[in-house]
């Protein structure tokens, strides 16, 4: 088995990142978001496990990649889940990577990932965070196990503080919950003044049972956000909003972070003409 893999499994149309690699310590997720797609493909996906790999099978799949491509880690599951408090795997995979000089994207909505700054600080590494609200009641309905959105942004400030880069994923944005302008623009002024220079956003993509999560969570907009999307486009597994209203709230996010001349930019959307920052995902700030 491989565990080192090509990004972008599905080939998505839609999407604007970089050439680059994937790898995830675990299947599955201990967050349990509501909205998460997981659910789709993986079983038991909020359960999450160990995947069997050795770091010896970890250095000899590097010794055949390219280290011109960073390595996200993770995209599927979270490599900070719930039970990385006590597994420590990342403390084993992380100086595997570095030390054979490829740069690392770290995509989390766990403040954990501080724990790691003492090796995170040794690579070229750079560190995203989701924060799809500061309501905590409104986050813990979104995303029941994941940490509060202060003590991320706490995390966004220590690694900042400690010099490495950071970007904010305001994603998904679901209308009626967290796509309030005046919302929007609290998250990216603490942002912004936790060190952030980068938010990449992006609506809810609709799949049948991430949306009935969302409407049994929210059950006040649940007619409301069951003929939006009933309205909405497939685009390969997923049901999109109207691409018009996406274009309108992808937009607002845009005009914010200008406010706070941060770089902006979308994931899997199809407005890349409304970009500022280099790449979507980070990679622009790992230079050689």
């Amino acid at each position: 088995m491989v565990y080192i893999t090509p990004f972008d499994p599905w080939r998505s149309r839609m999407c604007t990142c970089p050439e680059k690699y994937s790898f995830s310590p675990y299947t599955g997720c201990g967050h349990k978001c509501t909205y998460c797609y997981i659910t789709s493909y993986i079983p038991r996906a909020f359960q999450p496990r160990v995947k069997g790999f050795t770091i010896t099978q970890l250095e000899r799949e590097l010794k055949s990649l390219d280290k011109s491509k960073p390595i996200s880690i993770a995209n599927s599951s979270d490599p900070y889940t719930p039970g990385e408090v006590q597994n420590l795997l990342m403390r084993e995979v992380l100086p595997v990577f570095i030390r054979n000089g490829f740069r690392l994207l770290i995509v989390t909505k766990s403040d954990i990932v501080v724990r790691d700054i003492d090796i995170l600080s040794k690579g070229k590494v750079c560190v995203s965070i989701t924060i799809t609200t500061l309501e905590e009641k409104t986050a813990k309905r979104l995303e029941p196990n994941a940490p509060s959105p202060l003590r991320r942004l706490k995390a966004l400030k220590s690694l900042s503080n400690a010099g490495i880069p950071t970007l904010v994923r305001l994603d998904p944005i679901v209308p009626g919950i967290n796509d309030d302008v005046n919302s929007i623009r609290t998250i990216l002024k603490s942002a912004q003044e936790a060190g952030v220079r980068q938010v990449t956003t992006s609506t809810y993509k609709a799949r049948p049972d991430s949306l009935s999560r969302i409407m049994l969570a929210f059950p006040e907009l649940q007619e409301e956000i069951k003929t939006l999307y009933s309205k909405g486009e497939r685009i390969g597994r997923s049901i999109y909003l109207p691409r018009g209203l996406r274009r309108d709230i992808i937009s607002k996010v845009r005009e914010v972070a200008q406010e706070f001349s941060m770089d902006f930019a979308t994931c899997r959307e199809g407005f890349s003409e409304l970009h500022t920052a280099d790449t979507c995902d980070g990679s622009h700030t790992l230079a050689f």
